[in-house]
């Protein structure tokens, strides 16, 4: 029985209050929820399978575990979770620093407290909220951070000796008492910190200063690790990785369509005032981005690619055509295939580059990588460009259209009006678009014929040049020939800004 409204030991013991560990109450708990078939982790997609079926073993077992995993694969999040298979609330007696349990009282306090007062031992409640403590490892990280230390202030003024118990200061672990205890990156300890850890994860034994106090706490410890510091930097003590008891690995999304899941809930997309329509296919292509970024041999593979790169990503899309809305005061819009340009800074700020990444540059990097996203999604939907008897008869009219020398540009603030007027001049775009995927909505049709164009570029049919305002598409041989570079803020004269086409020579 749990409840805040008893406030003495005797009424405690009348109630019939049974004593639990917290293994044990998590381990109660956690059965209770499996035999309802109630969620536990709740959010944590992707998981399902493989990383929540081995925690679930190791809290049945009463066991204190680390989950290794890249940047970005959800650790911190899970370890906070553990908190909601925590009691409502737990008694303690009132004024303890440690979290005493009425019924087993541990430090000189307590059991002072409870002998001089008996049942009448006032008792105060916890709530679970509050049996949650977090430490991120850092190298200044001390033992008096940890455990604790001698309180010259508190001896002085209690005018205690240095031999009595009560100058101790406990440090956040003892404190955590009858809770869960979390450090996350924990190779970043120094050594000598991680021996202080030994005997309270096996003896709990605390030992502070002159003190040797046998404290048995009553903790569940959990960490966090990148598997790069954890197996090969040598950055935890031998004799503290074989206290852990559980081993948990955890991963990036195996599929596209997890990805998406994962980003659809953490993205802020809902924005108020002008709605942006984001295609499905969109979301492919960001995913594609970061499953790209994963086997990139620009980037660092060994420092993963977070999942934080997908959220930002999609929100610096639908911000780029909010942005646009708002320039022509439309209520309404559709992401395009030039926003993704505006994606880049999502990207460069999310991946540690390798030095041949460093050489190309990190935009050159981010470009690359949405463009095989690009790409790769496209073969999705539309016929293979470079399939010697689809892809000739699917684009034929359109690379003639580039072959005779036309070419057009894009500006990445165009109204809807002029997108659709560009777009609808390319002979036999509209009507492969339609033929292939089928689709009744205006808006979506012409973002599918720019992509058309982006991928016969991404598969080298069509030329395109890029400029800070600008992105041009044109006959592939004809850029070539004519050696064109990136667009400059001059050249802005040379294009028609009625129909944003080159005027032919």
């Amino acid at each position: 029985m749990n409840s805040p409204s008893i406030h003495t030991l005797g009424e405690l013991k009348k109630s019939g209050y049974v004593f639990r560990t917290v293994k044990e109450e998590l381990r109660h708990n956690l059965i209770l929820k499996l035999k309802a078939k109630q969620p536990v982790f709740e959010g944590m997609i992707g998981y399902e399978r493989t990383v929540i079926p081995q925690i679930q073993n190791a809290l049945l077992a009463r066991h204190d575990l680390i989950l290794l995993g890249l940047r970005g694969q959800g650790k911190t999040r899970i370890i906070r979770m553990l908190a909601s298979l925590l009691d409502e609330y737990i008694p303690l007696i009132e004024g303890s620093e440690l979290n005493e349990n009425p019924l087993h009282p541990l430090t000189k306090y307590g059991k002072s407290v409870v002998a001089e007062k008996g049942d009448k031992t006032p008792i105060s409640w916890l709530r679970r909220s509050e049996r949650y403590t977090e430490k991120l490892a850092t190298p200044d990280t001390n033992m008096a951070d940890l455990i604790g230390d001698i309180d010259p202030i508190k001896a002085a003024t209690r005018r205690l000796t240095y031999a009595d118990e009560e100058v101790i200061h406990f440090g956040l672990i003892p404190r955590a008492n009858r809770g869960i205890f979390a450090i996350n990156e924990l190779p970043d300890l120094q050594p000598r910190i991680q021996v202080g850890l030994l005997n309270i994860m096996e003896e709990q034994d605390v030992q502070i200063r002159g003190f040797n106090l046998r404290i048995p706490l009553d903790l569940l410890l959990v960490f966090t690790a990148n598997p790069e510091d954890y197996t090969n930097r040598g950055s935890i003590i031998t004799p503290l990785k074989d206290r852990i008891d559980s081993q948990i690995i955890t991963h990036y999304p195996k599929n596209l369509e997890t990805g998406i899941e994962i980003t659809r809930q953490e993205a802020w997309q809902e924005r108020g005032g002008v709605q942006v329509e984001v295609p499905h296919f969109f979301r492919e292509i960001i995913e594609q981005v970061a499953f790209e970024a994963r086997t990139s041999e620009y980037i660092d593979q060994k420092s993963g690619v977070s999942v934080r790169m997908t959220r930002s990503a999609l929100e610096a899309l639908i911000s780029a055509a909010e942005r646009r809305a708002l320039f022509h005061h439309e209520h309404q819009t559709t992401v395009r295939i030039s926003d993704l340009l505006q994606v880049e800074p999502a990207i460069t700020g999310k991946v540690e580059l390798v030095y041949e990444g460093e050489q190309e540059g990190a935009q050159s990097v981010a470009r690359l990588l949405i463009g095989k996203a690009v790409k790769a999604i496209f073969l999705r939907y539309f016929p293979d460009p470079v399939d010697k008897k689809l892809g000739k008869a699917a684009y034929k009219e359109i690379l003639n259209w580039f072959a005779k020398g036309n070419s057009l540009t894009f500006r990445h603030d165009m109204s809807q009006p002029d997108y659709h007027k560009v777009l609808t001049n390319i002979h036999g775009l509209g009507e492969l678009v339609q033929k292939t995927v089928h689709t009744h909505r205006e808006a979506e049709k012409l973002v599918m014929m720019e992509w058309v164009l982006e991928a016969l570029h991404q598969h080298s049919l069509v030329g395109k040049d890029y400029s800070e305002f600008f992105a041009s598409y044109n006959d592939i041989v004809g850029s070539m020939l004519s050696g064109l570079g990136n667009l400059s803020d001059d050249d802005d004269e040379d294009w028609d800004n009625d129909t944003y086409r080159r005027p032919r020579k």
